[in-house]
């Protein structure tokens, strides 16, 4: 089948595919397998056959539970003092009356930090060698996506009696609404979870009353999760039947972006639970040539309000050549994605142009402005 249908969703082929156990005979060199999931010492991996480990890796994240757990992974010290540089930038946000949205969460719920990658090299440029020369990061970034892969990172701070998030998949379809999935082939869902690589470094203990990441193991196998993961089936079995584990100060998860997964809730009286979200890309997801399509919108927009009045498919590809069609990568700190999980693309701020019959001076305005909101500073 070349494309997947909204109407074979069914929590049944869920059901099948999770009743396939972890065997620990896969994973011989995790300390133990703890609700389904491979648990590995930081210490004792360090010191094995490397590309042992990723083999390992490479099983859990495929074809196995889709999630390992590296305990002791970052040094204290060198958590805290990234903490400490967090922590500012987020007294910072709330000084400055700018608060961070989240993509599954009610806005508000979660402090968080967008391209604190960037943030934290710019601010302490020493405090982030330090910590993002972890060779254990670099393991398992390289067991799923090989060489010349791209670091990004949030943080995301849950505090006392703050809500978790709904279950959700990852980047790149999981931020696509049904409708969106739904138009691409299969093939594609099936390639997008190979794409990036999840990670969440924690940047305190995080026993299970904080709410640690939910996760559903071996959910990622589900080929139309994709389109299945907001239904309240769905949902209400992930809520009933997920695992959750304790993490201590350093510990670091890494997991296939279509596990299903979600922030728990902060039922403490005094734990802020902060983790380091790592989003790994794959070197492969970019293109040949640099493009400036700005240029190109304002260039061709009087042809296409000239063509939109004898034939709207023919404006629809002609967009699609000539604007970014993608929302990411963005600043998310200006571009948010309100009343969805991605903001708008370049072709939609077109595509509106054209349907409201714009000037084309309001269209060079908002194209800057988009631009402008992209920018890192």
């Amino acid at each position: 089948m070349n494309w997947l249908n909204p109407d074979d969703v069914r929590l049944d082929d869920l059901l099948t595919l999770l009743k396939e156990q972890t065997d620990a005979a896969d994973y011989p060199h995790a300390e133990r397998i703890e609700q389904q999931v491979p648990v590995y010492d930081a210490t004792r991996i360090r010191t094995a056959d490397p590309r042992a480990v990723q083999s390992e890796f490479a099983t859990a994240f495929g074809p196995g539970p889709g999630i390992v757990v590296l305990k002791g992974a970052f040094g204290n010290e060198v958590v805290d003092a990234a903490s400490v540089e967090f922590d500012r930038l987020i007294a910072e946000q709330h000084r400055s009356g700018t608060a961070a949205g989240d993509h599954f969460a009610k806005p508000g719920a979660n402090d968080r930090v967008w391209n604190a990658l960037e943030k934290l090299a710019v601010a302490a440029p020493e405090v982030f060698a330090a910590y993002y020369a972890n060779d254990l990061l670099a393991l398992a970034a390289t067991a799923w996506l090989g060489p010349a892969y791209q670091v990004t990172s949030q943080v995301n701070v849950v505090n006392p009696g703050g809500e978790g998030q709904t279950v959700h998949r990852d980047y790149h379809l999981g931020f696509q609404s049904d409708e969106v999935a739904a138009q691409y082939p299969a093939h594609v869902h099936r390639l997008s979870p190979v794409l990036t690589l999840q990670g969440a470094v924690a940047h305190c203990d995080m026993p299970v009353e904080s709410g640690p990441t939910l996760y559903l193991p071996h959910s990622q196998k589900y080929e139309l999760g994709y389109l299945a993961y907001r239904r309240p089936e769905f949902c209400e079995y992930f809520v009933e039947h997920h695992v959750q584990l304790p993490l201590e100060k350093g510990d670091a998860v890494f997991f296939n972006p279509a596990l299903f997964h979600a922030a728990g809730g902060n039922h403490s009286t005094d734990i802020k639970r902060m983790a380091n979200l790592l989003q790994v890309s794959s070197a492969f997801g970019r293109a040949m040539e640099s493009i400036d399509r700005t240029r190109m919108a304002s260039a061709l927009y009087p042809v296409l309000l000239d063509l939109a009045q004898n034939d709207p498919v023919a404006v629809g590809n002609v967009i699609a050549a000539t604007a970014e069609g993608y929302a990411f990568p963005t600043n998310l700190d200006r571009d948010q994605p309100i009343g969805g999980l991605a903001p708008q693309s370049q072709a939609d701020v077109l595509r509106r142009a054209v349907a409201e019959t714009w000037t084309a001076d309001r269209l060079d305005r908002a194209l800057a402005e988009h631009t402008g909101r992209r920018q890192t500073h």
